[in-house]
C-alpha cells in the first residue's frame, strides 16, 4: 500500500524522486501545472518530451527532471470532461496507476502528484480527488506519495476524499 500525503504547495519545488505533470497528449508543456513544470525544468525537456512523440489520454512516459529538484517527471495526459459519459473516470484513474507503475519501474521510493484534469480540462473535482484518492490507496508498492495542492479548495477537496 502506499503511504499517502496531501500537502498545499508548488509541484515544481518539491524534492522527491519523481513529480507527475498534468500533461497533454502531444507532451508539449501549456498551461497549467504542465506549463509551469515545463518553464521549471528547462528547455531540456521540450527537447526530451518531443523524442516520446506524444502519450495517449491515460497512459504515462518519463523524463529527467532536468532542473527541477526531482530526478524525474512522469507525464500523464489526464481526460477532458464530456459530462462523464465518455470513460472520463476511468482514463483518469489509469493516469494515477499508469504514473505510479513508471515510478515503480524507475526504482522511484517518492512521488508527488497535482490535481490530474480538474484545471483547463474542466474534470468535477470533489469527482477527480476521490477518484485519485482511491487509486493512490490501493496502489500495491510501498511508495510515499504526495498530493500537491496548488490552492485551498483543491487541497479541502483531497483532504475531504482521503
Amino acid at each position: 500500500m502506499a503511504n499517502f500525503n496531501i500537502i498545499k504547495g508548488d509541484i515544481t519545488k518539491v524534492h522527491v524522486d519523481a513529480i507527475v505533470n498534468a500533461a497533454n497528449t502531444a507532451l508539449a508543456g501549456g498551461d497549467g501545472v504542465d506549463g509551469a513544470i515545463h518553464r521549471a525544468a528547462g528547455s531540456q525537456l521540450d527537447e526530451a518530451c518531443r523524442k516520446l512523440n506524444g502519450c495517449p489520454t491515460g497512459e504515462a512516459k518519463v523524463t529527467p527532471g532536468f532542473n527541477l529538484p526531482a530526478k524525474f517527471i512522469i507525464h500523464t495526459p489526464g481526460p477532458i470532461w464530456h459530462g462523464g459519459n465518455h470513460n472520463e473516470a476511468q482514463l483518469l484513474r489509469n493516469c494515477y496507476v499508469n504514473s505510479l507503475k513508471r515510478a515503480v519501474e524507475n526504482h522511484c521510493l517518492t512521488v508527488a502528484f497535482p490535481s490530474i484534469s480538474t484545471g483547463i480540462y474542466d474534470f468535477p473535482l470533489n469527482q477527480a480527488a476521490k477518484i485519485a484518492t482511491e487509486a493512490i490507496k490501493n496502489f500495491n508498492m510501498p511508495l510515499d506519495v504526495t498530493m500537491v495542492c496548488f490552492d485551498s479548495e483543491t487541497y479541502q477537496a483531497y483532504l475531504q476524499a482521503k
